[in-house]
């Protein structure tokens, strides 16, 4: 029998103007009042390199912080070449060039990802349904399934879109949503409003950081009610994720370890690690 998942039922949306943050709030956002200078700084740009773009009152919501310190923040990110500032807000650098090229933003760890991908892909049967979350390792699962067979494949990534949607026997559906630049993919509520009613048989799931501590967790608050939804969607949930991310946290939490069913990951992966995930019940996969 499939071990239950437990989902959080709270909604996370970006927060706000004139929402009050809840530092003491374990889930959906983790306590960023006590950041200071650079820690903060480091978390933010993570939030651009995740999302894009990003408004001062939101982030001001999210780091319980003034509008002034966030500007003060921006121009320190500005003038280090992070980021360009507008009314409001401000993005990443790199944005307008990546888009363009179709080019990802997180592309490190390549020789790991491109084992885990195939790895991952080696788990697809012709026939099946699956959920392809966006990334560039996710992205390295789609091109290791070209020999497939009559694929159904729901996701959330233009890039991966693009490649199976090229294969004549592969079927490729994909949410609306709100465009992340990084990413080359949609989030937010409408993305997860798609999956109601689907079934897929397998959802390979990508994660920023993940430790038993705090789960899974992700730079920014976009994704979260996507990827609950293609949990909620899929009767088995693979985590695709190299070494180098488990035991960290990020910003915003998607939920507990026991969302998913099995890690994939490279050899890296430390074996007090290993054993651990195995006696949470989730097998490992490694690559």
């Amino acid at each position: 029998m499939a071990r239950q998942r437990k989902i959080q039922t709270e909604k996370t949306q970006t927060p706000q103007a004139g929402a009050k943050a809840q530092p003491g709030r374990r889930g959906a956002m983790h306590s960023n009042s006590s950041l200071l200078g650079e820690p903060r700084r480091m978390k933010m740009l993570d939030w651009f390199q995740e999302v894009g773009s990003a408004r001062v009152r939101d982030l001001a919501e999210a780091f319980s912080v003034s509008e002034v310190t966030i500007r003060q923040d921006l121009e320190r990110l500005e003038s280090e070449g992070h980021i360009v500032r507008e009314h409001g807000g401000a993005y990443l650098k790199s944005v307008p060039q990546q888009v363009r090229a179709m080019a990802l933003h997180h592309l490190v760890n390549m020789d790991a990802k491109r084992r885990i991908g195939r790895a991952a892909a080696a788990l697809v049967e012709d026939g099946e349904t699956i959920i392809l979350d966006s990334g560039s390792t996710t992205t390295e699962v789609a091109m290791n399934l070209g020999d497939r067979e009559h694929l159904t494949v729901i996701t959330n990534a233009l890039n991966i879109a693009l490649v199976l949607g090229a294969m004549p026997t592969c079927t490729v559906h994909m949410p609306g949503g709100q465009f992340k630049a990084p990413t080359l993919s949609v989030s937010g509520e409408r993305s997860a409003d798609y999956f109601k009613g689907l079934f897929a048989q397998k959802l390979f799931l990508a994660t920023a950081a993940v430790s038993f501590e705090a789960g899974l967790t992700f730079p920014a608050l976009a994704d979260i009610p996507v990827k609950r939804a293609m949990i909620e969607t899929a009767s088995r949930v693979y985590l695709v994720a190299d070494s180098s991310k488990i035991g960290k946290t990020s910003f915003s939490s998607l939920g507990g370890i026991e969302n998913i069913h099995a890690l994939i990951t490279d050899n890296g992966i430390r074996d007090e690690d290993h054993r651990a995930f195995t006696d949470a019940g989730i097998e490992v996969i490694v690559a």
